[in-house]
């Protein structure tokens, strides 16, 4: 990277809250998350230069768009301020950082805010979903399912048990993981669920199948959600620091990964027939990523905040970061070692299975996490000695990937 991007930090919504009950909507979310991550960094809004906001549904949701225009609207503080709105399905606030951070780069600002929103609790369930099918090649993914998204991930465990085996009771183990997990997180959406104890089995009654491959408790949980980061500059950073006689290293992203592939998930298996990964692509933004940060092995890393938006998913990025060979990603599950306290952690936030979902907000509250680890904030959740996380966050079937390391020298 031309010049290094810093993450001074940020502020994320209670993602178990329900705004449309309080009368209130993504406006008000996004109010809420701007100026909390101002007053996490002790920031006025005057030292914003730029403003990114990565949301998915706005349109389908809430009939609303130019939310990049909502923001001023909502602080009027931030008045004036150019802003513009990402759209890549569940990778959306990703995209919004990039951007973000090539304005950083080029020299064009010193301190740009970040921000992901998503409003799903406003429509009923059911409704909410078929909104997110807008994700996927619209009349063309040839599957016959009424969820779309667990239908696709579904298809993409058939696809690993017949490229090397699977056993499913691991899809279950690492849902008990992640929901685990978010018990330590305050501002997750599963938080205070409590779970029977045959409920991560093979149980049609505790945990029944919503599309074949793909159980009630595999998947993540939509919901209601704001998060907000603040990047910036070498020269922004020095400043900060020496009016506040801050010392020590800060948190910055030191390599980054983008890759994209066609939208259509069979197109994506088919071309990967005979390929070492079932998602070249996404092994390649992987590489990207930890080539551009220094990073030679995987266990360099303390730990991951990987996207789950279902069992399966996490799946395929624990063999595609590399932490076991490709189709042996139990091994990691069965070790213990993706656990809190274990080799590598992976999801100390719960990740979308157990913190939550909020589409457009995903990437921006990984990168939050990831930073909070390395700087020892991340409370019940810390990784102890947390120097180096990494993060992967995809939209769509692994159509849109991006991918971070957030690390202090």
């Amino acid at each position: 990277m031309s010049q290094q991007v810093f993450v001074l930090g940020g502020m994320q919504t209670d993602f178990a809250r329900v705004w449309s009950r309080e009368g209130l909507d993504i406006s008000d979310m996004i109010r809420e998350a701007c100026l909390g991550a101002l007053e996490a960094c002790d920031l006025p809004p005057s030292a914003i230069d730029s403003i990114h906001v990565g949301n998915a549904f706005g349109e389908a949701q809430r009939q609303q768009e130019h939310l990049g225009a909502m923001v001023s609207q909502v602080v009027p503080e931030l008045w004036g301020i150019p802003a513009m709105r990402h759209e890549g399905a569940c990778a959306s606030s990703s995209l919004a950082a990039l951007t973000a951070m090539a304005e950083i780069e080029a020299g064009r600002y010193d301190c740009v805010l970040v921000l992901g929103a998503e409003e799903f609790k406003n429509l009923p369930g059911d409704q909410a979903s078929q909104n997110q099918n807008s994700a996927a090649w619209r009349d063309r993914e040839d599957i016959d399912c009424k969820f779309m998204w667990p239908a696709v991930f579904g298809l993409l465990a058939d696809e690993y048990d017949q490229r090397y085996g699977l056993d499913r009771q691991v899809l279950n183990e690492i849902a008990e993981i992640n929901y685990g997990h978010a018990k330590r997180n305050p501002l997750a959406q599963t938080r205070q669920w409590r779970f029977a104890d045959n409920s991560f089995h093979e149980d049609d009654t505790l945990n029944p199948i919503i599309e074949p491959g793909v159980r009630r408790l595999h998947c993540g949980q939509i919901t209601d959600g704001a998060c907000a980061v603040i990047l910036a500059s070498e020269k922004f950073v020095a400043s900060y620091q020496k009016s506040r006689q801050l010392t020590g290293p800060m948190a910055r992203i030191k390599g980054w990964g983008h890759r994209n592939a066609g939208i259509r998930y069979r197109d994506k298996v088919a071309r990967s027939k005979g390929a070492t990964y079932v998602f070249p692509h996404v092994r390649e933004a992987m590489e990207d990523r930890f080539n551009r940060g220094g990073i030679t092995d995987v266990h360099q890393l303390n730990g991951i905040e990987t996207h789950a938006c279902s069992s399966m998913t996490e799946y395929m990025a624990i063999d595609h970061f590399g932490i076991t060979a490709p189709g042996e990603s139990w091994k990691a599950v069965e070790e213990g070692s993706i656990k809190l306290g274990g080799r590598l952690p992976i999801n100390a936030s719960g990740g979308l299975i157990g913190c939550g979902h909020p589409v457009g907000a995903t990437g921006a509250r990984m990168l939050l996490d990831a930073t909070q680890q390395v700087k020892n904030q991340a409370g019940d959740a810390q990784i102890e000695g947390a120097k180096d996380m990494a993060t992967l966050n995809i939209g769509g079937s692994c159509a849109t990937v991006c991918s971070f390391v957030v690390g202090r020298d």
